[in-house]
């Protein structure tokens, strides 16, 4: 009788745990009052360029003002300010609203049919509604993506190394300093370049000539893009405009722009796994703009949005992690070796971290990590204790502890491998079989790099998201043996020569 009742009494409460939301999603379908400037952006827009206009129509944005917002129970909020302007806070967050913040401080800033409207839209302007979501953000590794590659000399050596132009002439290959348009297009593109202003210019369009700023390295975005007004990131490198949509941002499709093989294969990875499985068979089954997200009602495994970075509670309601925008800060091990995996840094600048060997890298290239820069033990095992609740969410305690421990023992003998290469390396640069002044410039360097940055990256990723091939034949342990017993070949070549 104790359990039919109890019974009764679950199966009451998960009824009146739906209900709010269809109620309230009832009340977003009615529109919020739009401002008289937006309205005039739409009806010009709905004309020219009918797509952005009908995107912003069906987002959030569109019916929801912020006041609106602010009623909701603080779980269910997606704004995290409560002090929006007046004039701000009781219609639609149109086009005005968004194009027009901080005008002082955009140089992309220019007159257009008697309003002064911004071109590019920042988390700067963002903050307004959304502060600790772009703090969190600013603080992140992706915000500081185009700092952490130019600002350090290693790394931008790597790339200028991979992107430089090349020309053959007497048996020599020579090299020369790609464009910065080609930049763009290649590690840039995701890391994104720094977008300026260098006048105005002269577009036309049906209804005529229209000046308009002129801008440099555009379109763009990079999550670490330098915005016209100083600030760092894109939201909409995840949240695409107009829409700004969460369902498109939870999607494994959207990290998977960027997070691809060989260097970070994790939605590869992802879609080869068992949870990969579960997405692609069940995701259109799935509720993805609730918030909270539940585990289990909402969603049926996880994402990367549910891993890194979304609100995740169970079907009562209790918080399992809270939302963050930083999305390493729920990480204890940095998997992107470079050169070896480490501890997950303190800042999300990572150029500013210099090892014993005095180089700007997380480890030396013995593997000793630069701990003063490195989250401590106690962190990093307060973290993965909090992250193993959420997949205990779904598994029992022996499966998730038994997942991280073929973790470790995954992590510790790739990083063996790539100590095995670099020793490889070290008795080349030591005996001046190869040029240590440039890492990357000689084939048996470019050999290395592979070891660390395709292989035992690989191996690392398929082990956190158990996608088996990736660590077993595709760029895991087949091409990181081969290529350990090429490097050892190739080094005796140069040795002999």
């Amino acid at each position: 009788m104790k359990r039919c009742v109890l019974t009764i009494m679950f199966s009451l409460f998960c009824l009146m745990s739906v209900l709010p939301r269809w109620m309230i999603e009832a009340q977003e379908t009615r529109p919020a009052t739009v401002s008289e400037q937006t309205q005039s952006c739409i009806n010009c827009h709905e004309l020219y360029s009918p797509g952005m206009a009908m995107d912003w129509r069906s987002s959030r944005h569109a019916r929801t003002s912020p006041a609106q917002a602010l009623e909701k129970p603080r779980l269910e909020q997606r704004i995290s300010s409560q002090a929006i302007p007046e004039d701000l806070r009781n219609h639609a967050v149109g086009c005005y609203e968004c194009h027009s913040l901080n005008p002082s401080l955009h140089p992309d800033n220019f007159e257009h049919f008697g309003e002064r409207i911004n071109v590019v839209v920042s988390p700067n302007d963002c903050q307004m509604c959304h502060p600790v979501e772009a703090l969190e953000y600013g603080e992140s590794k992706k915000a500081h993506a185009y700092g952490n590659l130019r600002n350090n000399p290693v790394y931008s050596t790597l790339v200028e190394g991979i992107l430089s132009l090349k020309t053959a002439a007497n048996g020599r290959v020579a090299a020369r300093k790609a464009s910065v348009v080609t930049e763009g297009e290649t590690c840039y593109n995701c890391h994104g370049t720094r977008v300026t202003v260098s006048g105005t210019k002269t577009i036309t369009v049906d209804m005529g000539d229209v000046e308009v700023p002129d801008l440099e390295n555009w379109p763009n975005q990079g999550v670490g893009r330098i915005n016209p007004d100083g600030s760092r990131g894109a939201c909409t490198a995840c949240h695409p405009r107009h829409s700004f949509s969460i369902e498109i941002a939870r999607q494994p499709y959207t990290c998977g722009q960027c997070h691809l093989e060989p260097d970070v294969p994790s939605y590869n990875i992802y879609k080869e796994s068992k949870h990969g499985n579960i997405f692609d068979s069940k995701k259109e089954s799935w509720t993805w703009d609730a918030v909270p997200w539940r585990v289990g009602y909402d969603f049926k495994t996880p994402t990367c949005a549910v891993c890194h970075n979304s609100l995740v509670t169970s079907l009562t309601g209790e918080q399992i992690l809270p939302r963050t925008h930083d999305f390493g800060s729920r990480l204890w091990t940095r998997l992107f070796g470079l050169i070896y995996s480490h501890p997950q840094p303190k800042s999300g600048a990572t150029y500013s971290i210099i090892n014993s060997d005095g180089l700007p890298l997380p480890t030396t290239l013995a593997g000793e990590p630069a701990s003063a820069y490195l989250i401590s033990q106690e962190e990093q095992a307060g973290r993965q204790t909090d992250f193993k609740r959420l997949c205990r969410s779904c598994h029992g305690s022996s499966w998730a502890d038994g997942h991280f421990a073929q973790l470790d023992s995954a992590i510790m003998e790739s990083d063996g491998m790539v100590l095995a290469a670099t020793q490889l390396m070290q008795h080349a640069w030591d005996r001046d079989l190869a040029d240590p002044s440039n890492l990357f410039d000689e084939a048996v360097e470019q050999m290395w790099m592979e070891q660390w940055l395709f292989y035992a990256n690989s191996i690392r990723y398929a082990s956190a998201m158990a996608g088996p091939d990736y660590a077993g034949f595709k760029n895991g342990w087949w091409e990181a043996t081969h290529n350990l017993k090429v490097i050892e070949d190739h080094v005796r070549f140069l040795k002999d020569d």
